[in-house]
């Protein structure tokens, strides 16, 4: 709290700065405040009190920013300009004096605000340029002078809450493509992470395969192929159909089975809605993490059953492999920890994780709604 206020005290500063000035403005009939419209009074205090605050927020800069310390100075010269005017023609809101505001508050946008009076530059100098007809139409038209009186200061006033609420509404939707621009290179970071290790370990084998002339090295070449062609390729869309996942999982499966000198016992059921999308590369995880604390580490027995369905409702996957306990992992691994962020990114509240961890057998269940 307290580094907060030291890093703002300016806007206090500018607080007082400005309460004093426009009471001695006052006290010696320099300016005229409105006491019968004390939310006009209340809005010029406020807008003088944000000009001066942020001029002092930024005073420490002026020094290396020479082209900001001239717009400053330019907008200084204009207000003294504005008090002048208004001192010497001694008419409430003469023209002249509503052309040199008008000019102020331009200049204010364009400073703190340069990107967004840029791109609305059209909007802005449009609504103020009918603001300034207006005034010299009704202040011609003797019909119109009482008119004149009224409004002249209030319609000054009224588009800067709007231009304010616009600005937001930017802010607004420049942070949340951030945080969309952000998400999105996080998960493509994370499929990147998918499978490094069984591919290097898929070519040793395939390099053992040819040296032996094995006739399986063209089946696992056929095989890693299509992986690579799907990680690849379809593993960068946003879904890909579920039938395409089926595949990709069951040809890493043959080129287990095809690696390993050893009884696995591998079940794969799948029933599925042929027209059914997924984001890519999720269930490859699990497989993996099956195979390689289970599969790997059993001389014997070793077996890895695989469940997948889908209804109109959701997609449902569950996959259950043993283990030795004494050989169980301490450390836990990416993959996991993988999976459950990619799914937070992508079904944010459209999914359920379930693991069962017992002495000899690890199962998960994962569930995904559609959306």
């Amino acid at each position: 709290m307290i580094a907060f206020i030291k890093k703002y005290k300016v806007f206090g500063i500018g607080a007082i700065i400005v309460g004093v000035v426009t009471w001695f403005l006052a006290y010696i009939d320099f300016i005229r405040i409105p006491k019968n419209e004390p939310l006009e009074a209340l809005w010029i205090f406020g807008i003088w009190w944000l000009v001066i605050s942020f001029a002092l927020y930024y005073a420490r800069s002026l020094k290396k920013k020479k082209v900001l310390f001239v717009k400053m100075f330019i907008l200084f010269v204009i207000m003294c300009m504005i008090f002048g005017a208004d001192t010497y023609f001694n008419t409430p809101d003469h023209p002249i004096v509503i052309i040199l505001i008008v000019l102020f508050w331009l200049g204010v946008f364009y400073l703190f605000f340069p990107t967004f009076f840029i791109k609305y530059r059209v909007f802005i100098l449009s609504v103020y340029g009918l603001i300034i007809a207006y005034f010299l139409y009704i202040r011609i038209d003797e019909n119109y002078r009482e008119l004149y009186h009224q409004k002249a200061i209030n319609l000054l006033i009224i588009p800067i809450p709007v231009f304010f609420t616009v600005w937001l509404y930017e802010q607004w939707k420049w942070f949340n493509t951030l945080k969309s621009e952000k998400a999105k290179a996080e998960l493509e970071l994370l499929k990147n992470q998918v499978n490094p290790h069984f591919f290097f370990n898929t070519l040793n084998n395939l390099y053992a395969l040819t040296v032996k002339h094995s006739d399986k090295a063209p089946e696992v070449i056929l095989k890693l192929s299509e992986m690579m062609r799907y990680t690849i390729y379809e593993g960068k869309n946003d879904r890909v159909l579920l039938l395409e996942e089926i595949t990709y999982l069951e040809n890493y499966i043959a080129l287990h089975e095809i690696r390993h000198h050893k009884n696995v016992h591998i079940q794969f059921e799948h029933s599925i809605l042929p027209e059914d999308k997924i984001a890519p590369l999720l269930f490859i995880i699990l497989l993996e993490n099956a195979f390689k604390h289970g599969v790997e580490k059993l001389t014997n027995d070793a077996y890895v059953n695989i469940k997948l369905h889908s209804d109109i409702k959701g997609i449902y996957f569950s996959i259950e492999n043993n283990y030795e306990s004494d050989t169980e992992q301490k450390e836990k691994g990416i993959g996991l920890e993988n999976l459950k962020r990619r799914l937070l990114l992508i079904y944010p509240d459209a999914h359920t994780l379930t693991i069962h961890q017992k002495p000899s057998t690890y199962s998960v269940d994962l569930i995904l709604k559609k959306q």
